[in-house]
C-alpha cells in the first residue's frame, strides 16, 4: 500500500492518521476536509466555546511529522473503486485523488426542519461562534429537541440571561437516548435553570421570527436553535457499490462491506471510522451506529490497524456524557435490549444513577454527579461479570463490590 487518503477532518480523520503512522505505515498520506479549520475537537462547541470559555479547539496533532497532505476546505464528491484490494478514485472539489488504501471518516450532519426562517444548528466552530455572539441578555432563544445538544444550549442561554423555551416531540426529555422512563427525571432540571420546557409538541416549520407548531399556533423566536440529531454524511458515496444502510456497513474490524444487500463483502482496501460507520457489534449481536466522541477517538486504530492487513477488532461498549444545567451526566453500554431498569440513589438527588440489567448482567448505566459508579459500571460492562441486583441498587456500596 502506498498512498492512502482519509476522508474527512474531524477527530475520527486525525486520529487515523495517527494511527495508520504509528502502525508503520510509510507512504503517501492525505486528509481531505471539508472544512478551512485544521482538525478538532466538537464537544467543546456545546460547551466551553459557546459559553465563551475556549474559542479554540483544534487537536494538537504534528502533520509535519505525520508527513500528511491536508487539503481542507475540499470536500469529497464521489468514489469509484477498483477490484476489491487494488483501491480506487476518490472524486473531489479539489480533483480526481486516486488510491490504493481509503479512510471513510466523513462523520455526521445535522438534521434540519422545513421552512425558510433562520434555523441555528451546532456542528462546527463555526457554527457555535455564530450562535454565541447571539446569545445576549434578554434575547428569545426557542431550541428545538430536548437532547443533549438541546439541554446543553439551553444551559448556556440561560446562565447568559436568555430567555429560553426548549420544543420537544416526545413526552419527556432524551426520550430516544435514555427512554422516557428516566428521561421524566431530568425534566425538573429545566425549570430549576428558569427554562420553559414544552413537550409533546411538534414543529411545522421555522419561519421568520419563530416556530411555526404543527396543528396550528406559533412560538415567537429572536433565534431558533434545532437539536433534533443527525445523519452519517455519506450521501456522496452513491453509486460508489459499498453497502449503505444509513452509515457506512463494515465489519467488527471497519472494513466497508461491498454490494446492494447485507452483509455484502469486506473489502480490504476501505475501512470507515467515527460518526458514519455502522459497524458490526460481536459485544451486542447487532450492527451499532455510535454518533459520540469515545467512539470517533478509539476506533481509529482498529480501522488503520484493518486497513494495513493486522488482525483487529472493535467491541467497546459505547460511552458519552453531558454538561448540563450544572450536572455531569454520563453513559456507559447499550440498554436496547435490557430487561428492567433499576435506580441508584433518589433521582430529586443531585447525584444518583439507574442501571439496566439483563437477569445479573449489568448492560448499561447513567451517572448523574457519580463519576466514581460510570468508571466501575465501564469495567464491569466490559468484562461482563455478574452482578448482584439488590446490592446494585444500594446506592452506599460501590459497583466493582456489587458484583458477584
Amino acid at each position: 500500500m502506498e498512498k492512502v487518503i482519509v476522508v474527512g477532518g474531524g477527530l475520527a480523520g486525525v486520529r487515523a492518521v495517527e494511527a495508520l503512522r504509528s502502525k508503520g505505515y510509510e507512504g503517501a498520506l492525505t486528509l481531505v476536509s471539508a472544512e478551512r479549520h485544521r482538525p478538532y475537537d466538537r464537544p467543546p462547541l456545546s460547551k466551553a466555546v459557546l459559553a465563551g470559555d475556549s474559542d479554540d479547539t483544534t487537536v494538537d496533532a504534528d502533520w509535519d511529522a505525520l508527513r500528511c497532505d491536508l487539503l481542507l476546505g475540499e470536500r469529497a464528491t464521489g468514489l469509484r473503486l477498483y477490484e476489491p484490494g487494488h483501491g480506487g478514485v476518490l472524486a473531489s472539489t479539489a480533483g480526481d485523488l486516486p488510491f490504493d488504501g481509503l479512510v471513510i471518516a466523513t462523520g455526521a450532519t445535522p438534521v434540519t426542519l422545513p421552512g425558510d426562517g433562520r434555523q441555528h444548528v451546532l456542528r462546527t466552530i463555526d457554527d457555535s461562534r455564530d450562535l454565541r455572539s447571539r446569545l445576549t441578555e434578554g434575547a428569545r432563544i426557542v431550541i428545538v429537541g430536548a437532547g443533549w445538544i438541546g439541554a446543553e444550549v439551553a444551559t448556556t442561554a440561560a446562565k447568559k440571561g436568555c430567555r429560553v423555551t426548549v420544543v420537544e416531540a416526545a413526552d419527556t426529555p432524551l426520550a430516544n437516548a435514555i427512554g422516557p422512563e428516566v428521561g421524566a427525571l431530568t425534566a425538573p432540571w429545566y425549570a430549576e435553570a428558569g427554562v420553559e420546557l414544552r413537550t409533546g409538541v411538534k414543529v411545522a416549520a421555522v419561519e421568520h421570527g419563530g416556530l411555526a407548531l404543527a396543528g396550528g399556533g406559533r412560538i415567537d423566536a429572536d433565534e431558533v436553535v434545532v437539536g433534533i440529531g443527525v445523519r452519517p454524511d455519506v450521501s456522496w458515496l452513491d453509486g460508489s457499490g459499498l453497502l449503505v444502510r444509513r452509515g457506512v456497513v463494515t465489519d467488527g474490524s471497519f472494513r466497508a462491506h461491498q454490494g446492494e444487500d447485507e452483509p455484502g463483502t469486506p473489502r480490504p482496501d476501505i475501512v470507515a471510522a467515527g460518526d458514519c460507520a455502522a459497524w458490526w457489534s460481536a459485544r451486542y449481536g447487532r450492527r451499532l451506529l455510535v454518533e459520540h466522541w469515545d467512539t470517533a477517538l478509539n476506533a481509529p486504530a482498529i480501522a488503520a490497524a484493518s486497513l494495513l492487513g493486522q488482525d483487529a477488532a472493535y467491541d467497546a461498549a459505547p460511552y458519552f456524557w453531558s454538561e448540563q444545567f450544572g450536572r455531569m451526566v454520563q453513559y456507559a453500554g447499550n440498554h436496547a435490549a435490557s430487561e428492567r431498569l433499576v435506580h441508584r440513589g433518589d433521582p430529586s438527588g443531585r447525584k444518583w444513577a439507574v442501571v439496566w440489567l439483563t437477569g445479573d448482567r449489568l448492560d448499561a448505566v447513567l451517572t448523574v454527579g457519580r463519576p466514581r459508579d460510570l468508571v466501575q459500571a465501564r469495567r464491569v460492562i466490559a468484562a461482563g461479570t455478574p452482578v448482584d441486583p439488590e446490592a446494585i441498587a444500594d446506592p452506599d456500596v460501590p459497583v466493582r463490590q456489587a458484583v458477584r
